[in-house]
């Protein structure tokens, strides 16, 4: 096979050219390779069986005007419409051979988070770093799939608002007992470090619900902050969803939706973050995403 390291196009060659070819490995080993844009009959007919869309199509078809509406309400918090929504939440549940239509909600959709207590832990800590300025992924426009790293500059102001979706089903196993998800907001003031607390106490057993909480002002000005769920002396699990730091007009949480809350990133990416890492976390506690029917 002939291998080129270097051609010379004219300028209304390139479009021709590049619109056959797609980028593979972008940071380490950069090569191009070509796009299969003719396809076989056969080989059509086996995406065709493979894919999942003909299904999904149907049961969206069978659904009531009101159903849709529901689909569409619950999709609103994840600037998607509707069908899109219940397109992610199908495929899960043919993938995982689940019978039937999930019941859309306003509170959780599709992935969430759960954070685990098994006995012999008694305690879980996870946090999220908000420095002012970190590494995040971001997908490239108009490239399907495809993502590049991009720092981001987190210019801080007040009032910082934190809030989320969650159920609980935890209990109690031992004194002092609680479950919270906060911000320790660190300020400087006079030459003295201040920790600043926004804190939300959670319900040890409750169905789905909001919380939220508000920081107005701070002594001096804010160096950054970071996020926290932290569970003491009890155990069960807490699910959580539509996770959210808002300041200076938009939400920071990385993850917000928790498809993916321990996701880490490699090569390339190796300078971003993982979204939550482990502060405390004993044998028997764990932190995840899920997809579950309730």
């Amino acid at each position: 096979m002939a291998k080129t390291s270097y051609i010379d196009l004219l300028p209304a060659e390139e479009i021709l050219f590049y619109r056959n070819l797609n980028p593979q490995s972008r940071f380490i080993h950069a090569r191009l390779a070509k796009k299969n844009l003719l396809l076989s009959r056969k080989r059509i007919a086996g995406l065709t069986q493979r894919s999942l869309l003909p299904q999904v199509a149907e049961a969206w078809g069978l659904l009531s005007g009101p159903e849709k509406l529901d689909w569409g309400n619950a999709a609103a918090g994840q600037v998607k419409n509707g069908y899109n929504l219940f397109v992610q939440d199908k495929i899960i549940r043919i993938k995982n051979e689940m019978a039937g239509n999930a019941t859309p909600s306003l509170l959780h959709q599709s992935w969430i988070g759960a954070l685990t207590i098994e006995a012999p832990a008694a305690e879980i800590k996870i946090i999220q770093l908000h420095p002012r300025a970190y590494w995040t992924n971001h997908a490239v426009y108009g490239k399907k799939g495809m993502y590049e790293p991009v720092e981001v500059t987190e210019d801080f102001s007040l009032p910082l608002k934190i809030s989320l979706n969650y159920r609980a089903e935890l209990e109690s196993s031992g004194p002092g007992s609680f479950a919270k998800f906060y911000a320790i907001v660190w300020s400087s003031y006079q030459g003295s470090d201040i920790d600043n607390e926004l804190k939300i106490d959670l319900d040890l057993i409750d169905d789905w619900k909001n919380a939220e909480a508000t920081l107005t002002n701070v002594a001096g000005y804010v160096v950054g902050y970071s996020l926290f769920f932290h569970l003491y002396n009890v155990i069960g699990t807490l699910y959580i969803d539509n996770v959210k730091a808002e300041h200076s007009g938009q939400n920071w949480v990385r993850d917000t939706f928790c498809k993916d809350i321990q996701q880490g990133f490699t090569k390339a990416f190796y300078q971003i973050p993982k979204h939550w890492v482990a502060v405390t976390l004993p044998s028997g506690s764990d932190f995840e995403s899920y997809y579950i029917d309730f």
